[in-house]
């Protein structure tokens, strides 16, 4: 968690402060419809390129003990075709999680790694205010312990895949500083 701060620190600098249009915060509302709390940061390092971190975390238990509890790191770099936070982009994004959980008669405790690449497209609601909407292809590795939805860690077994697919997906709300 230390890297991670002293990351978006080094990212951030301290220039963010009385520069308009160079630092915007978000949070993805498909991420909310799953009752994933996320929140994002995004710095511009020229007129076409920003750098984003994105955080996403769900700790919830439901009925029946339904859960899948996650913490989701998803940096990108964003190339936009016009101007920064205006119309198309295109990113490569990296994504690593610790995931715990399961839905049905199977629980499943591991990580995965991986990335990708993103297009996307930024709408100006206001000076301060955009919407964003995304959508990312690439690749993941997880590795994880597979159990019966009981607790016994001698039923665990260890699994591996790799995934190639879907990566991102986003709807976004943006206040831009």
């Amino acid at each position: 968690m230390k890297k991670i701060a002293v990351l978006l620190f080094v990212i951030l600098g301290n220039k963010t402060v009385g520069y308009s249009q160079d630092f915007a915060l978000k949070t993805n509302g498909l991420y909310w419809a799953t009752t994933t709390l996320n929140m994002g940061v995004e710095k511009a390092i020229s007129n076409q390129v920003t750098l984003e971190a994105d955080v996403a975390y769900n700790p919830w238990t439901f009925r029946e003990d339904k859960k899948m509890h996650l913490l989701l790191v998803q940096p990108e770099m964003k190339y936009w075709l016009c101007e920064k936070y205006e119309g198309h982009f295109v990113g490569i994004h990296l994504h690593g999680a610790q995931f715990f959980g399961g839905f049905g008669s199977k629980l499943y405790d591991g990580y995965l790694a991986g990335g990708g690449v993103t297009y996307g497209y930024d709408w100006i609601l206001s000076p301060h205010w955009n919407l964003e909407a995304a959508i990312g292809v690439g690749y993941a590795h997880l590795w994880y312990k597979q159990s019966p939805n009981l607790p016994c860690i001698k039923c665990q077994e260890k699994k591996s895949e790799n995934y190639i697919g879907p990566t991102k997906a986003a709807l976004s709300l943006i206040y831009i500083f």
